[in-house]
């Protein structure tokens, strides 16, 4: 049994955010996460730092919040955020009406905005559609969710935080109707296991309780026997080979699917639809969502109906309204925040819940649950994460100075560079070889390791840490590279283990987008790893030259799983649609 002040529950970007002001604060916390840091919303999202542009006529509360968080982050989080830009573009069928509200809604919310002609940004976004006829320019950003919320979860620990991931609770504690600690249970996957051991159940006791479990907040208020009422909403991304747009394009119009497209590290983002589901963990991920967004999307960057979809995923909006407001239409749920005190709503003291919000607006939220629980707790102590850059961000100056010493105009020492941040020092300072291990991503072996040291075996931790195997050949030509770097501290069936988990993944988003020459891309990337690693199980000795046993065959599964049909006939539906679905003799 294991006693700490308060327990977050959830590792996304607002349970990293309240560990870390907590800790800062002085607090002894202890997160909990059921995968690994991201594994909900926050690690499916399209990467928009939002200016509050996109917020500013319907929703001018959410705006505000936004345009303010938007300063904060650049200044604490540099590292993790592009300064992109962002337009909302006008088409000649857009309302003129509705362009010259949303100008002057985003000047009420104190959000920098200009009109710029069509002239003037297709000069500078040469794919832009020629019938775009004007835009108005707003401070928008594309933000690493990735890179940012670990960054919060390590500030945690420098602070004395405890991060358990791969820890899934499975019970709240009550006792005499107050909520007392938590129940959780260890997985057996991949990953570290600091502090439990795989499979084990353990119980932490709390003073006080934070459920920042998101769209899966109502679940864990159920084991507390409180009613939350998230009403989730999924939303299809779909990414692009390359960077189309070095800007963030919105479309200039009310609300509505697929209208924006976010220049993200090398690729594209598209985004996004809005439709209400039942379970967070269980809904339908639909070709036709895929569709809709490059159809779409296409019609403000025409260049994108000929490009190649790497992949489609899918992220669940954790929407919340009071219950009496019973809005019909998700899109018109507020994108405002709650804090809900489960003492005063539920007469159950010692449990909070955090919900609804963006990720722009996380440190926020944070702060304002964590301002409740030290209240509660009796902690009189000042939230700093403001002013407090992030690991990484600390001291922009010093990055300027090393690009020299490392050689940073190259290519592959610039993306280190930007993404190690100040840490760039450390991580690269060494006198061991430091080959690429993803060329996609230029992503060298020190970077690698100096993930492992964080992420155990978990190959899928390492690849949020550093985008390696996120670039066009999906883990191709890195993935067993990257499971190399566990040897020989790992065992065989360790490493096969990790490999299987990152190739699971990989396939996982890739299936949606297979048609043309992505088609052929992942037919290429399953064949050289069934061959060369023998990753369909194909009965030959792993021993000895004898022949494998039926436990070697079954260790993983996921080559198994993997369904071909979609390589030989194409699309489920049968139907061959232009410049995507259509494979031809003639494709490579």
């Amino acid at each position: 049994m294991t006693d700490t002040e308060v327990v977050v529950v959830g590792g996304g970007s607002t349970g990293c955010g309240v560990a870390r002001d907590l800790a800062m604060r002085g607090v002894d916390v202890t997160l909990v996460e059921r995968g690994k840091l991201t594994d909900g919303t926050t690690g499916r999202m399209h990467g928009l730092l939002h200016s509050g542009a996109r917020y500013a006529v319907s929703d001018q509360s959410s705006a505000r919040e936004c345009i303010r968080e938007n300063r904060v982050l650049r200044e604490i989080a540099g590292h993790c955020v592009e300064e992109t830009g962002g337009l909302f573009v006008k088409r000649p069928e857009d309302s003129e009406e509705y362009f010259r509200r949303k100008l002057a809604a985003c000047r009420e919310c104190s959000i920098p905005a200009e009109v710029r002609s069509g002239a003037e940004i297709r000069a500078e976004e040469p794919y832009l559609a020629d019938d775009v006829e004007k835009a108005i320019a707003v401070p928008d950003g594309a933000v690493d969710p990735f890179r940012l919320c670990v960054a919060n979860a390590v500030a945690a620990e420098n602070h004395g935080a405890r991060i358990e991931t791969h820890a899934e609770v499975t019970d709240v504690l009550v006792e005499d109707g107050a909520v007392v600690g938590v129940e959780v249970r260890h997985a057996s996957g991949s990953g570290p296991k600091v502090h439990g051991r795989a499979g084990e159940t353990e119980t932490i006791r709390a003073d006080h309780v934070v459920n920042a479990t998101g769209a899966w907040a109502g679940e864990v208020g159920a084991m507390a026997g409180v009613d939350v009422a998230v009403r989730p909403s999924k939303g299809v991304m779909t990414i692009m080979n390359v960077r189309q747009v070095d800007t963030v394009i919105n479309r200039c119009r009310p609300k509505g699917d697929a209208d924006i497209v976010v220049p993200h590290e090398t690729t594209a983002i598209l985004g996004t639809t809005d439709e209400e589901v039942d379970d967070p963990d269980d809904y339908p991920e639909e070709r036709w969502e895929v569709d809709l967004v490059i159809d779409e999307l296409a019609e403000l960057v025409p260049e994108l109906a000929a490009a190649r979809t790497v992949r489609s995923f899918w992220g669940v909006r954790p929407l919340y309204e009071p219950p009496e407001t019973a809005t019909d239409d998700p899109t018109d749920i507020t994108r405002d925040f709650f804090l809900l005190d489960h003492a005063e709503r539920d007469d159950r003291p010692g449990l909070t819940t955090i919900v609804g919000g963006k990720f722009t607006t996380y440190r926020l939220m944070a702060e304002r649950v964590t301002d409740r629980v030290c209240d509660l707790l009796g902690v009189d102590a000042a939230c700093e994460t403001a002013e407090v850059p992030l690991p990484g961000s600390e001291n922009p100056a010093a990055l300027d100075a090393q690009m020299e010493r490392y050689g940073l105009r190259s290519p592959v020492a610039r993306r280190s560079r930007q993404r190690l941040g100040s840490r760039a020092d450390d991580v690269l300072d060494t006198d061991a070889p430091n080959p690429v291990v993803c060329e996609c991503e230029a992503v060298t072996r020190a970077e690698v390791r100096d993930a492992l040291s964080d992420a155990g075996t978990d190959l899928n931790a390492v690849r949020i840490r550093t985008r390696a195997s996120m670039g066009n050949c999906q883990g191709a030509f890195c993935a067993h590279r990257l499971a190399a770097e566990l040897h020989p501290d790992h065992d065989d069936a360790t490493v096969r283990t990790a490999l299987d988990d990152l190739y699971a993944e990989r396939w996982k988003g890739e299936r949606h987008a297979l048609w043309g020459t992505q088609l052929s891309q992942g037919a290429l990337r399953h064949f050289l790893h069934a061959t060369t690693l023998n990753r369909d199980r194909d009965p030959v000795g792993v021993a000895g030259g004898g022949r494998a046993d039926a436990a070697s065959n079954a260790e993983s599964d996921a080559g198994d799983d993997l369904d071909l049909d979609a390589f030989d006939h194409g699309p489920p539906d049968g139907e061959l649609r232009e410049g995507r679905a259509e494979v031809t003799d003639g494709d490579p």
